[in-house]
């Protein structure tokens, strides 16, 4: 399907906000999550495999198939007149050749923007630099084969998410890995699992590209990640985790107590439903 005007535009407003200042990407594992957050204000939505996966009855971790990821992510595409940057995880696929199908399936489904992580090595760990470089290259190239070459490919790394190598080293692996990425074609950097203010200060000041954290319940404000130098804030899975802690919570107190204090706090279901009556 050929890329549209739109998708066009959409990509460009997505790297535009990349540039300079901070902005915050909240994360949808729906169509419905997608609606509720762009009506918050979002200036553009990514989407996070945790929350797809729990929808779909599955852990987090590489767990789905490439069809499952690109038909949820097409309806989330589809819901919000936003910008969507697809979590593709580890691309589905160890191969340069698996990363670059994903890539088309996404943008097919309406993406400008994709999060490619450098773990799910075979045997586990991380890929190294070079094989990830190559990764991230055969991304690059199957966004111009399919005609959306302004793509943005958020690099992630999980070195220090998964506390690879010894404490000492892992920021300089990290910039070593940054270098590479972006010699590959990556557009910004995703470092989940480090928060320390002081790291994240060395490190934006040390690597070309912008850089995204991961904030959540604990972490530094929008206001303190950005006066270390990170550009992109996402959330991850914590939206989704905090809407089935109350499903569960919900649950348990109705079956136990037969009460509905957990979600008295609720929205009105007619500003729900309104914001779906509003795009029929």
């Amino acid at each position: 399907m050929p890329v549209s005007d739109g998708q066009h535009r959409k990509a460009a407003t997505f790297r535009a906000l990349h540039d300079s200042g901070v902005f915050v990407l909240p994360n949808a594992w729906d169509a419905g999550s997608a609606v509720l957050i762009a009506g918050a204000g979002a200036q553009a939505i990514a989407t996070t495999s945790a929350g797809i996966s729990w929808s779909l009855g599955r852990p987090d971790g590489q767990n789905l198939t490439r069809q499952e990821m690109t038909s949820t992510v097409a309806r989330i595409a589809a819901a919000a007149d936003l910008p969507v940057s697809a979590d593709i995880e580890g691309g589905y696929g160890g191969g340069p050749d698996a990363v670059a199908a994903a890539v088309r399936a996404v943008i097919d489904a309406g993406v400008v923007g994709i999060n490619l992580e450098d773990s799910g090595a075979p045997g586990g760990g991380l890929f190294d630099s070079s094989a990830q470089a190559a990764r991230i290259a055969a991304a690059r190239t199957a966004a111009a084969d399919a005609g959306l070459p302004e793509l943005l490919i958020n690099a992630r790394t999980d070195v220090f998410l998964f506390g690879i190598g010894e404490p000492a080293g892992r920021l300089d692996d990290v910039i070593s890995r940054s270098a590479a990425y972006a010699a590959a074609g990556a557009d910004s950097l995703f470092v989940p699992g480090l928060l320390d203010l002081e790291t994240l200060g060395i490190l934006t000041s040390k690597v070309s590209l912008p850089v995204n954290a991961m904030a959540g319940p604990g972490a530094p404000d929008v206001a303190a990640l950005s006066a270390a130098g990170i550009r992109r804030v996402s959330l991850g899975q914590a939206i989704a985790q905090a809407a089935y802690t109350v499903a569960r919570k919900a649950a348990a107190e109705v079956l136990t107590a037969g009460t509905c204090n957990s979600i008295s706090d609720a929205d009105p279901f007619g500003d729900i439903n309104g914001a779906f009556a509003a795009r029929s």
